[in-house]
């Protein structure tokens, strides 16, 4: 049927001209023969085509009165669409030849064969109209006969007969005799039955017939239908024509055939094609839906039966026909229960299109005014226009003036002003989208043109180039060119759009108007806009860039016109084939704009940065049109683009193109995805412009083209075609798809190796930026993969996915390319599960449930997708997800005409999805019935590749919601092979986990973190994640350690049943060796503790806290005293009083009692206690009402009993709490509660429980100072139950009984008792000392003197007693002096010497250690000091200890004492504390004197314990010459040499506190340090060797250097001063002449020595490059300065490599004649030792510099060490190479060792230590022409030697040895060459070389 809305009626003259192609036409058929009404008013049926006359009653035009004849055109035969005369489209010299070589040749001729092969092309039905036109009434008439279709060809001449015969459309028109075949229908494989009538049911009972061979398939579709189609009514209105047409065939008493609902035509039938049996017909149904019912369907006829004469009153009624029960054969229908995983799909969604004369969905004006109507008034105001233009252009030649429409040049050239060429380019516009355009006469175009191009040759003259050089006046001076520029821009875009017409006339397309537009649009990019986009405010530049900004509107304005003009240029390289240099012209312009590089902050950019990204859109649309057209430039297209990726920012403005949903990407990952989505499409190389084809008169050309058009032929023409031939249609949709996908697939997989293979080989912080770029790009993917707009994302992450997984799987793959794919599987495998997670979200919203069938439909597949319950067919269905992505699309493609690359791409997509399915073992059966499904799918897809607007044209669909239409793609990718890998990805990652290099380990535990923000069930149930994870934390690396924690983190928040499992592993690295890891595993463990109300928990985690204040890194000590205030004190500040908070804080008393109890924490939580109590702290007034409250609390329970119940916490645990919070803060306690500890006290004595005695005991000595006077007698009592308990009283418990009683005794003011009882003891003791002069002590005597004496130190400790001389003066009567302590010193010193018991002596010491830490002056009394002395040089440990413990404590109390002096008030006029005041004269404190002459006394003596063992003597040495070190009584290098020995301890302890007290020195006293510490290294050498029995510089499992303390202090100084010891080290290796090497020892002590320190050197962690540069220098400098003299005595001496054995040697007469060479005499054996022992010294420093080399990718050959780093690269991280384990040189250096453990060995060692002195293991010479190129690989040479002479370089030849034991060397002047050569080395030699050498040799002889 016409289009009434076409400008042509029955189609453009040339349809193909649409399209870009011109199209052959058919030869007109011979005129039919005239119609003649028979007598009768009746007619003889239709056997000719019919004349216009005779067509309009027949159509829907009857009502519409024709303007003009034109508007339905005689239909000419041959043809699907009415076409004009072949003359008028091609020369009939063409077609009279074509008809002599048929008549000749026949189908033979090539060239014939192509000319029936185009037009059969043009004749598919997708290409052609279809006009179906109603019945007419049959004529009976039996005086003529019928004539057969056969007859309307004889006369057609030759090649129209071939045509006719080869026509792959077939036409005819359909009689009452013949019903009309639908072909078309919806679902032709279902069975429907017509309204039940008596004539009809033969056909449908044959029709039940079929239903039944097929109701495996078509019982489900027909409950649907019933289901859907149930208690319809249908109602048809006829129309006047229709009601005359029934009469008249009423008259006839002939059978009419219904009409269509609405007047809908009948459509025609085709004649069955040949290749296939006719299907059986039925006649046409009343309604056009797809199903329909019988039991419950009305038809509504608008006319009487036939068999019954009309009456006047029925002639105009409606009668309802409702069917009878009667007739219904139910036997004919088969009822089929639904199936548990049958879904319904949205059947009555998609529809069978009507005609376009019906429908104004075409009708972009709307339906007021009819289309024809619009042309016309374009057309004429286009004309009008015209006239108006060419009269004013006439005025202005002959006036030689402008006007408003037209102005002049200044060569007097007319041209269009701007506004007329606004008016120009818009009725241009509006006439070419109203198809009126063509009409326009060809003269009014080319003076338009005309009047164009003037303004394009005045614009050619303008200088626009911008100059950064440019001042404000020439700025403005170019501004005054942009009117002129605007003209030309607006000329050049009406030109354009006149071009866009696809008007064939070739004049209309000159070459040099489109080089003229082109060259203005290149102007413009170079002069312009790059130079705008590239402006910065800089110094050169900020005139300009000033005056640009104060003009930006005007500039944006300028930059909104050119991008409209690149929109044109764009849409005619679309539409009009140009050349190639216009091609590649815009091409190489749009890749400047889209990588132009603008300003990242709208601040630095002179106009706004978005009018910049409008510019890249369009140079992005301007290229994918490019890359469409030609197919030969789009790999030259993807290079430029690829190679032209470092230009993108990498920061904010990366990202600046927007998507639909709101998200953006980078403009490039778009463009990728576009041209890639474009390939996936069907490109048409033969479909050409018409004004290509005009200008191609190249008769070869012609024919080459027509062998391209008709190379592709199909078989299958129909949809029923497709689903009898099933396998046939799906091979020819295989055929069709295939290559696409091949292509597509094959650029993406090129834009994927060429980012990668760059990605691989940079860094994110290198100079490059692929790396990020790679990240950016498959975030990107990511971002756009549930997108239907891009659905080549999706095809870009799955060849990520797999490029990746080659990476991971190849064993030779470095760590840094491994890293890199397991980040990128992370963020694939996340994007993956994200999708999933989106599905299952959308399917179970209530949204979907409750929307439309469609919506429902959906969520149901979704599910069974998720379940993996449906298989891949449901996903392929012609209504499923597929179809519902693509009708959204096609809604949105008018708006956005670029979803036509996603449009194709999706249908390439599920033409192979169908292809796979079809080809899938569930479909191996050929007589499945879903195969017929498939083969009728098959054939629509493929019509739909070759048409993209095939779905549009035929086939309707229900609006889809973008929601909707992203669950549909969602679905569809769930089958996809990325998706489908989601479970490798996992497995990729898991066991990335326990790889062998920690990097990889630690990036996999990363990438597995990503994944699970969007996926958390992988972690359900007995999950392999959680137990990897676990294991990880565990790791040797440090790096893993953390990265495990983290997601160990994540995995509680998403999961926090995993909780209880994972607390012990989090509590478990608050130990770790690394303070990060520390960190963040106490951070972890506060999350836990704060949301977990478990005791238990809660108890663990913050004991281990409280473990970590006395951590040796300040930062974690910090951390964790906040964390215990923030979890255990912090909660209770707001100080309720409600039943909740009290019940709430005594929850936490019991947690608190819990903890202390399972954990020693009392030395701790005081600390933690005062720092939070202390006056500096902001929270310290509202932590000590928490504190008072905890303490109320935790006196209730003091009188609760044992309980084998741990929530119920006991008296004595709760006192231990109560002793730790007096420890800290003694006003928290009051005087009721002390009443409360009365009993306690009172049965100190004789109680067992001796923690709960001295508990209360210490609660006592802390509180009981802050009582007065007014309690006295409750003083007196607690000091009377104490004083009972002396006697008894362990030693400890002992020392707070003393401090105690002395406390009450100075509140009362009355002493008189204790110095009774102490003055006792002292009688005593002095009465022993007496006896002893007599006799030794028996053991009695030896016990009590243990007792007295402890009595004694401790009262001398704690109590002054100079006030009751008197009292010690009636007991001791020979004491005449005035201090009580020195009394007691007196009475217990003689104890202590040699002569006594050793418990004597150790009681003794002990007590007077404890009477001098009160009274200090007294360690220097001479009786005290001398008796030291001789307990040091004794070197007892047991009495040492006595002793450093009292210095330990003294000590202490001076470092306290020092403390508090700091924090003292400021005195009056003085900004000074007055005791810091004191410190700062020498001797102005009590006993600064007293401890620095102490100090400098047993210094000596302290230091050598500490360096003698590893115990706990040791450690309290330690920690003696620690608490010296604090308070600065010795110079810095006394102490600084003792603790970096002391670190390398294998004592943690004792190592910890060195590195502690080290690290503090360096601090204070960098440069003193600094230069002991070649002295430090030779002592802890000595430290190990002879106290930890291990000379090796480093331990194993890992290997650890075991000065790595010492290094780390050292990250404190400047590198410049780390690069100096490091050479001093490597210098300590030095041991000169080798002759005075020591060998007596097994093993040389230098040797030992050296072994030391290159093992350290091995695996110290350096921290910049230029240190690792200068320590690996070093080591070669060493070996070439030492090895050389070396290896000249061992082969002068062992090997007798000399002159004199050279002479020696026999000739080969003489060899021949039994000349025998004198033996060579062998080495002395002390000599070999000494010459072995160098050449192992050498040959472990030469080990270990390889070693580094390797480890940091430095190169190994000789070469490499002549190079030297960048000055930038110095201060850079060295980087470790993953591969390269310490194993292997640590087993060499162990084996080097053993060189002397025979001569054969030592012989051994000193041949291997010459061939490395002289041959190069590493490097190999690759050609003969190398050998003497003077770059040969040679001796480690003196860096020195490199400054002398360019002679010198000749010694990097090899020399060759005099018999065959000696090695291999490098050939040296004067020495014989009589030797071969042995290997490293070609064996050719040339004539040269050895003339060059004995030419050497003779001028040295000379």
């Amino acid at each position: 049927m016409a289009n009434p809305r076409a400008s042509y009626p029955n189609g453009p003259p040339n349809s193909g001209a649409h399209h870009g192609s011109r199209q052959p036409a058919l030869p007109s058929p011979p005129a039919p023969p005239a119609l003649h009404p028979s007598q009768g008013g009746q007619y003889r049926r239709f056997d000719r085509p019919i004349y216009i006359g005779e067509a309009l009653p027949l159509t829907p035009f009857t009502f519409i009165v024709p303007l003009e004849p034109g508007v339905i055109r005689t239909p000419s035969f041959g043809s699907a669409p009415p076409a004009p005369s072949l003359n008028d489209l091609i020369p009939s010299q063409d077609f009279d030849a074509l008809n002599v070589e048929a008549r000749i040749s026949g189908l033979s001729s090539k060239r014939l064969q192509q000319a029936v092969g185009q037009v059969q092309q043009l004749l598919e039905r997708a290409n052609v109209t279809e006009f179906k036109f109603k019945t007419g009434p049959t004529i009976t008439n039996t005086g003529n006969s019928v004539e057969t279709p056969s007859r309307l060809a004889s006369g057609l001449s030759p090649f129209s007969r071939m045509v006719y015969e080869r026509a792959p459309v077939s036409f005819r028109y359909p009689t009452p005799d013949t019903p009309t075949a639908n072909v078309k229908a919806e679902q032709p494989t279902t069975p429907v039955a017509p309204p039940v009538h008596a004539q009809s049911s033969p056909q449908i009972k044959h029709k039940a017939e079929h239903s039944k061979q097929g109701s495996n398939i078509n019982t489900t579709k027909n409950q649907k239908a019933h289901a859907q189609n149930s208690s319809r009514i249908e109602i048809h209105l006829p129309t006047k024509g229709e009601l005359e047409a029934a009469a008249a065939a009423y008259k006839t008493n002939a059978s009419l055939s219904a009409p269509s609902p609405g007047g809908t035509p009948t459509p025609v039938a085709q004649a069955s094609p040949a290749p296939y049996p006719e299907q059986p017909t039925r006649p046409a149904l009343v309604s056009p839906a797809p199903f329909e019912t019988i039991e419950d369907s009305v038809v509504v006829n608008a006319v009487t039966s036939a068999s019954q004469p009309p009456s006047s009153s029925q002639k105009a009624a409606i009668s309802v026909e409702l069917p009878s029960a009667a007739k219904i054969n139910k036997s004919e229908y088969l009822v089929v229960p639904d199936g548990p995983d049958e879904l319904d799909e949205p059947i009555n969604y998609s529809q069978r299109k009507r005609k376009r004369s019906e429908s104004d969905e075409d009708d972009i004006y709307g339906g007021s005014l009819d289309l024809r109507q619009r042309a016309h008034t374009a057309f004429h105001e286009l004309r009008q226009f015209f006239r108006h233009v060419f009269e004013a252009e006439d005025y202005a030649a002959a006036h030689q003036a402008g006007n408003d429409v037209v102005t002049l040049t200044p060569e007097n050239g007319a041209t269009l002003t701007i506004a007329s060429q606004i008016k120009a380019h818009t009725l241009l516009a509006k006439a070419i989208s109203l198809n009126c355009f063509r009409k326009v006469p060809l003269e009014d175009l080319l003076r338009l043109n005309r009047l164009c191009e003037g303004a394009l040759k005045q614009a050619e003259s303008l200088d626009i180039k911008i100059e950064e050089s440019w001042s404000g006046s020439d700025v403005e001076q170019w501004l005054q060119q942009l009117p002129l520029l605007d003209a030309a821009i607006r000329a050049a875009r009406t030109l354009l759009r006149g071009m866009c017409g696809e008007r064939k006339e070739v004049e209309l397309y000159s070459e040099n108007t489109i080089e003229q537009c082109l060259n203005l649009i290149k102007r413009i990019t170079d002069g312009i806009i790059i130079p705008v986009a590239e402006l910065r405010s800089t110094s050169a530049s900020i005139e300009v860039f000033k005056t640009i900004s104060s003009h930006k509107k005007r500039i944006a304005s300028l930059f909104t016109d050119c991008q409209k003009l690149f929109t044109e240029m764009s849409t005619l390289i679309a539409k009009v084939d140009t050349s190639e240099s216009v091609s590649n012209t815009l091409e190489f312009t749009a890749s400047q704009l889209i990588f132009m590089e603008t300003a990242h902050a709208e601040k630095d950019s002179p106009i706004d940065t978005q009018k910049f990204d409008g510019l890249r859109l369009v140079a992005m649309d301007m290229l994918s049109q490019i890359f469409l057209r030609n197919t030969s430039q789009r790999y030259g297209i993807f290079n430029e683009i690829l190679t032209s990726l470092e230009k993108l920012p990498l920061g904010k403005r990366a990202r600046t193109f927007k998507l639909v949903d709101g998200s953006s990407i980078q403009p490039v990952s778009a463009l990728i995805m576009r041209l890639v989505q474009t390939a996936a499409g069907k490109t048409n190389d033969t479909k050409r412009s018409n004004r290509t084809i005009e200008m191609d008169e190249d008769e070869d050309e012609l024919a080459a083209d027509g062998d391209n058009r008709g190379s592709t032929t199909f078989s299958i023409l129909d949809e029923d075609h497709g689903a009898s031939q099933h396998q046939t249609a799906i091979r020819e949709l295989d055929t069709t798809v295939s290559p696409l996908v091949d292509t597509a697939q094959r650029d993406a997989k090129y834009v994927v190796d060429f980012i990668v293979g760059r990605a691989s080989k940079s860094t994110k912080s290198g100079d490059t930026p692929y790396r990020n770029l790679l990240d950016l790009f498959v975030e990107d993917f990511a971002t756009c993969l549930d997108n239907p707009d891009w659905p080549a994302a999706e095809l870009f992450l799955r060849l990520l996915m797999m490029r990746m997984r080659q990476i991971v799987e190849n064993a030779q793959s470095p760590a840094p390319s491994k890293n890199m794919a397991l980040e990128l599987f992370g963020a694939i495998g996340a994007a993956i599960s994200k999708l999933r997670g989106h599905v299952r979200k959308t399917a179970n919203s209530p949204e979907a449930r409750n929307a439309d069938e469609l919506g429902r439909y959906l969520a149901d597949l979704a599910h069974t997708e998720l379940e993996r319950r449906s298989g891949a067919e449901r996903l392929v269905t012609w209504t499923g997800p597929y179809r519902a992505t693509l009708e959204y699309l096609e809604g949105r493609f008018r708006e956005d005409p670029h979803l036509a690359s996603a449009i194709t791409f999706l249908v390439s997509d599920w033409a192979s999805k169908v292809c796979d399915v079809y080809d899938s073992d569930k479909y191996d059966d050929d007589t499945a019935p879903d195969r017929e499904t498939l083969g009728r799918l098959a054939y629509r897809l493929r019509s739909m590749i070759q048409d993209r607007q095939w779905l549009s044209k035929e086939y309707s669909f229900k609006a889809v919601l973008p929601g909707q239409a992203r669950l549909s793609y969602a679905i569809a990718l769930l089958r996809s092979p990325l998706c489908e890998a989601y479970g490798v990805i996992l497995n990729i990652l898991l066991a990335s986990m326990s790889s062998d290099q920690p990097t990889v380990r630690s990036k996999s535990l990363k990438s597995i973190n990503q994944v699970l923000e969007t996926d958390p069930s992988i972690l359900d149930g007995d999950s392999v994640v959680v137990r990897m994870i676990l294991v990880c934390t565990s790791d040797s690396s440090t790096q893993v350690r953390d990265s495990a924690l983290g997601l160990v983190g994540k995995c509680i928040s998403l999961r926090p049943a995993l909780e209880k499992e994972m607390t012990s592993t989090v509590v478990d690295r608050f130990m770790d060796s690394g303070p990060g890891v520390r960190k963040r595993a106490m951070k972890l463990a506060k999350d836990i503790y704060l949301r977990n109300s478990s005791k238990a928990i809660r108890s663990v985690i913050a004991n281990g806290l409280l473990h970590r204040v006395q951590d040796p890194e300040e930062s974690v000590r910090e951390l964790a005293r906040q964390m215990i205030e923030e979890i255990w004190f912090t909660p209770f500040h707001e100080g309720e009083n409600s039943a909740v908070s009290q019940m709430s804080l005594a929850e936490h008393v019991t947690l608190m009692v819990q903890t202390a109890k399972q954990g020693n924490i009392s030395n701790v939580l005081d600390k933690v206690l005062q720092s939070m109590l202390a006056p500096s702290s902001k929270t310290a007034q509202a932590s000590l009402e928490v504190c008072r409250k905890l303490v109320a609390k935790m006196f209730d329970l003091v009188d609760n009993p044992d309980s084998s119940d741990p929530s119920v916490p006991s008296g004595r645990d709760a006192l231990q709490v109560l002793m730790i919070f007096a420890k800290a803060e003694a006003s928290l306690f009051t005087f009721e509660q002390l009443r409360l500890l009365k009993p306690v006290i009172t049965n100190v004595g004789t109680s067992d429980e001796i923690a709960v005695s001295r508990a209360v005991v210490v609660i006592y000595r802390r509180v009981l100072p802050q009582l007065s006077s007014a309690h006295a007698q409750f003083l007196a009592d607690v000091r009377n139950a104490l004083i009972v308990a002396v006697s008894k009283a362990t030693r400890t418990l002992l020392d707070d009984i003393m401090a105690c009683i002395w406390i009450i005794c100075t509140l009362l003011e009355n002493s008189e008792q204790i110095a009774r009882l102490v003055s006792s003891a002292l009688g005593q003791i002095e009465k022993m000392r007496v006896a002893m002069q007599n006799q030794p002590l028996n053991e009695q005597a030896i016990r009590q003197f243990d007792r007295y004496a402890i009595i004694v130190g401790m009262a001398g400790k704690h109590c002054d007693l100079d006030s009751q001389q008197a009292i010690f003066k009636a007991r001791v009567p020979r004491w005449n002096g005035d201090s009580v302590p020195k009394l007691m010193l007196d009475v217990l010193v003689p104890f202590a010497a040699p002569s006594q018991h050793m418990v004597v002596r150790k009681a003794a010491l002990d007590a007077v250690g404890l009477v001098c830490q009160a009274w200090p002056k007294n360690y220097v009394s001479p009786n005290v000091y001398t008796t030291f002395q001789r307990v040091f040089d004794e070197q007892n440990p047991v009495l040492e200890a006595m002793i450093l413990r009292s210095l330990k404590e003294f000590l202490l109390i001076e470092e306290t004492r020092s403390e508090q002096a700091s924090q003292a008030p400021v005195l009056n006029g003085n900004n000074k504390p007055e005791k810091k005041r004191e410190l700062t004269v020498i001797g102005g404190t009590n006993f600064d004197d007293v401890a620095s002459a102490t100090t400098h006394r047993f210094l000596r003596e302290i230091t050598r314990i500490a360096m003698s063992t590893q115990d706990e003597h040791a450690f309290l040495a330690v920690e003696v010459l620690a608490s010296i070190n604090r308070q600065g009584l010795v110079h810095p290098k006394e102490t600084g040499v003792t603790f970096i020995t002391l670190e390398t301890s294998s004592n943690p302890r004792i190592s910890e506190l060195a590195f502690m007290e080290h690290k503090a020195l360096h601090a204070k006293h960098e440069t003193v340090v600094e230069r002991e510490y070649v002295k430090a290294v030779q002592s802890a050498f000595a430290y190990q060797r002879d106290v930890a029995k291990d000379a090796r510089g480093a331990t194993a499992d890992p290997f650890t250097p075991k000065l790595h303390l010492m290094m780390e202090v050292l990250k404190i100084s400047k590198s410049k001063n780390r690069q100096k010891f490091l050479e001093k080290f490597v210098a300590q290796v030095d041991f000169g002449d080798v002759s005075k090497l020591e060998i007596s020892e097994e093993i040389p002590p230098h040797v030992q020595y050296a072994r030391f320190i290159v093992e350290n050197i091995a695996f110290f962690e350096y921290v910049t490059v230029g240190e690792l540069h200068s320590t690996v220098a070093a080591m070669e400098k060493l070996v070439a300065s030492n090895g050389a003299a070396v290896a000249q005595a061992i082969e002068s001496e062992v090997f007798q490599v000399r002159m004199d054995a050279i002479e020696a040697n026999p000739t080969a007469e003489q060899q021949e004649a039994g000349f025998a060479p004198p033996p060579r005499p062998e080495v002395e054996y002390k000599r070999l030792r000494q010459l072995a022992a160098g050449a192992m010294t050498l040959l472990a420093v030469w080990e270990v510099r390889t070693h580094l080399r390797r480890l940091y990718g430095m190169g190994t050959g000789r070469r490499e060490s002549k190079g030297k780093p960048q000055a930038k690269d110095l201060t850079k991280t060295p980087i470790k190479v993953p591969s390269v384990s310490g194993d292997k040189v640590w087993e060499e250096l162990a084996t080097i060792m053993t060189a002397l453990t025979s001569r054969e060995r030592m012989m051994e060692t000193c041949k291997a230590f010459v061939e490395l002195m002289n041959v190069d293991k590493e490097f190999l010479v690759q050609a003969e022409d190398d050998d003497m190129n003077g770059n040969d690989p040679g001796t480690p040479e003196n860096p020195d030697d490199e400054e002398q002479d360019q002679p010198s370089a000749t010694r990097g030849r090899k020399r060759k040895a005099s018999n065959a034991n000696a090695p291999a060397g490098k050939k040296k002047r004067a020495r014989s060459t009589s030797q071969p050569r042995k290997r490293g080395r070609p064996k050719k030699q040339h004539s040269n070389e050895s003339h060059d050498a004995d030419g050497e040799a003779e001028d040295d002889w000379l």
